[in-house]
């Protein structure tokens, strides 16, 4: 069966960006569109799903995620949430960002972002956010510089080994590495204003749902949510 590109979204204006979005996809992969005013309930056809959200929704702290219909926030396909606030597609893409936990990483993700990259024919950027061993509040002086060097060479490595399957795999896909003592939020969003795609892993942790309902109510690209393992 020949996978299409899905966007669920209605015909007005609040539609249009991931009407936008979901367009120049299909045409940048040779894949059809499918224009659908909701989610639909089988997903099987699908190769990504695009849908549109209100930015005040998630603003006003509604994880907009949880209003889409069980089929598609929990199929084996990439969701991409469009805020129909983001402006059309621009010619030159901007970096793929790709978030990593690299004590988990997610290859679904990790893959959906990568071949995202390849075909916009953008950068990734691939970032981890780390913190501080909870041992580190003992420190009666706080943490001095060389262990802190220490811990974030550690954490350089590991993202490093995660990421090293798959840049063999795209060889041709300019890959940055970010390694960052923030949240996960705050060093997505330090990377959202360059950013033409923002791809975080879905998983059983429920901060990531808190990640994307922030990224969705301040970014101004489209936030994808991948599951952990993508269906071929």
């Amino acid at each position: 069966m020949e996978q299409v590109i899905l966007v669920c979204a209605d015909p007005s204006a609040r539609g249009r960006s991931a009407a936008d979005w979901a367009e120049r996809e299909a045409r940048l992969r040779d894949l059809p569109l499918r224009v659908l005013p909701d989610p639909p309930r089988d997903t099987s056809a699908a190769g990504t799903i695009v849908c549109a959200v209100p930015r005040e929704a998630a603003a006003a702290g509604r994880p907009a995620g949880r209003a889409l219909p069980a089929a598609v926030r929990t199929c084996d396909r990439p969701v991409v949430l469009v805020p129909d606030d983001v402006p059309a597609p621009a010619r030159r893409a901007g970096n793929v960002v790709l978030a990593v936990d690299a004590r988990r990483p997610s290859d679904g993700a990790i893959d959906f972002a990568f071949d995202t990259a390849r075909v916009h024919g953008a950068p990734l950027r691939a970032v981890h956010a780390w913190s501080l061993p909870a041992a580190a509040a003992e420190w009666p002086f706080g943490v001095p510089e060389e262990e802190r060097a220490a811990w974030e060479d550690h954490e350089v490595q590991l993202l490093a080994d995660a990421l090293r399957p798959w840049r063999e795999k795209y060889p041709d896909v300019p890959v940055l590495e970010d390694v960052v003592l923030f949240t996960p939020a705050e060093a997505l969003l330090h990377h959202a204003g360059r950013a033409s795609l923002i791809v975080v892993g879905r998983g059983p942790d429920p901060g990531r749902d808190e990640v994307v309902r922030d990224l969705l109510a301040e970014a101004a690209c489209p936030v994808a949510v991948v599951p952990a393992r993508l269906r071929k």
